[in-house]
């Protein structure tokens, strides 16, 4: 089978993380590179160093993909001075692009932090903060014997997704009016007098990110020539997409049962937490990186226990009694996004080769 093109693989991946949920100080997407290139192979990692760009280099293979971005600030000069430049420059020099997936796929469903509560075990797990302003209502008007194509037209697009369910929509009766001008083609009506057509009001909600597709469905399965539609910005909560999880164990575990479970889970040499409760836990809160701004969120959604990669000092105080604090390390908490990437490389281009990185990027280490 030939092998895909890398626009072609990032499709896939942006398909589970669209770039429209990653945080507004983020940089995720191409860094570096033609995606127009057949891929050779892609080097899954979650930094990209210059031992990373050797490794790909020896490999054979022309792309790499991160969860942490290697540029989050604009380069102002090629000069080689710090390793982001040299990663660069040879990247430029091999011809291998650089791809990233960060806060999109944090925020993603099925995203790093679901990998992280399916390790642990969690079910019943649910968006701890979902996402704000990123749904629309599109509203169209059809005639009655076409309602049923148009709606799985919208449907199959993308729309109509509300929490566990699907093909979710609204319809009305009412009566739709027109004139058609010189030049038209009507479809029920004549040029130049005016219509009255029996239509039903169809709405669905979607993602803001899938509303050229959605349009471009209704225009296909619409049988007007123009179709009316109106596309309406929302402000619900999107329990689908956000930052952190909330799940619960099976069965409760004691305190130090549950820590040294982390441990084993993580393979991690430090889990550092805050003081016992001395109380059996099952409700688990967790954030892959830098979770700690979801403390208020955990508590609130009444977490026994808050699971992040890192916390800062003083973020520690204040909460002692209310809920079980644990850290674990920033790369230690998304150190299965490479499993992630290759999940879904797999799925679409199943011969296609993937590998993880065997060099240790973690710049911290643990004595």
């Amino acid at each position: 089978m030939k092998n895909p093109i890398i626009a072609d693989i990032i499709q896939a991946i942006e398909i589970v993380a669209p770039p429209a949920l990653q945080e507004s100080y983020d940089n995720a997407g191409m860094q570096v590179g033609n995606k127009f290139l057949t891929a050779s192979g892609a080097l899954l990692c979650i930094d990209v160093t210059e031992p990373v760009i050797d490794e790909a280099i020896e490999l054979g293979y022309n792309l790499i993909i991160s969860h942490h971005p290697l540029l989050f600030k604009g380069l102002k000069s090629l000069t080689g001075k710090n390793y982001i430049e040299r990663v660069v420059m040879k990247a430029i020099r091999h011809d291998i692009a650089i791809y990233s997936a960060h806060t999109n796929l944090d925020n993603a469903w099925n995203g790093v932090n679901f990998r992280m509560a399916e390790k642990l075990g969690l079910k019943d797990i649910s968006v701890l903060d979902p996402v704000k302003g990123k749904l629309v209502k599109l509203v169209t008007f059809v005639p009655a014997e076409y309602v049923d194509n148009v709606s799985n037209a919208l449907f199959d697009a993308g729309a109509g997704h509300i929490g566990n369910y699907d093909r979710c929509g609204f319809r009305n009766e009412g009566k739709g009016s027109f004139r058609a001008g010189n030049g038209s083609h009507p479809f029920c009506g004549e040029v130049g007098e005016m219509h009255v057509e029996p239509e039903i009001r169809i709405e669905v909600v979607l993602p803001s990110w899938k509303e050229d597709n959605v349009v471009q469905a209704l225009r296909s399965a619409h049988p007007y020539e123009e179709p009316a539609y109106d596309v309406i910005s929302l402000q619900n909560s999107w329990e689908q997409a956000g930052s952190g999880i909330i799940g619960c164990l099976e069965n409760p575990m004691e305190e130090m049962v549950f820590l040294q479970h982390i441990k084993d889970v993580f393979s991690v040499g430090c889990v550092r937490y805050s003081p016992l409760k001395k109380e059996p836990v099952r409700r688990i809160a967790l954030c892959g990186g830098a979770g700690a701004f979801l403390i208020p969120q955990a508590l609130n959604a009444g977490a026994d226990v808050f699971l992040t990669g890192e916390i800062k000092y003083h973020d520690y105080f204040g909460y002692e009694g209310r809920i079980l604090l644990t850290e674990i390390g920033h790369y230690e908490s998304e150190q299965y996004t490479k499993e992630i990437f290759c999940d879904i490389i797999q799925k679409k281009f199943p011969t296609f080769a993937t590998q993880y990185t065997k060099v240790e990027t973690n710049p911290i280490n643990y004595l």
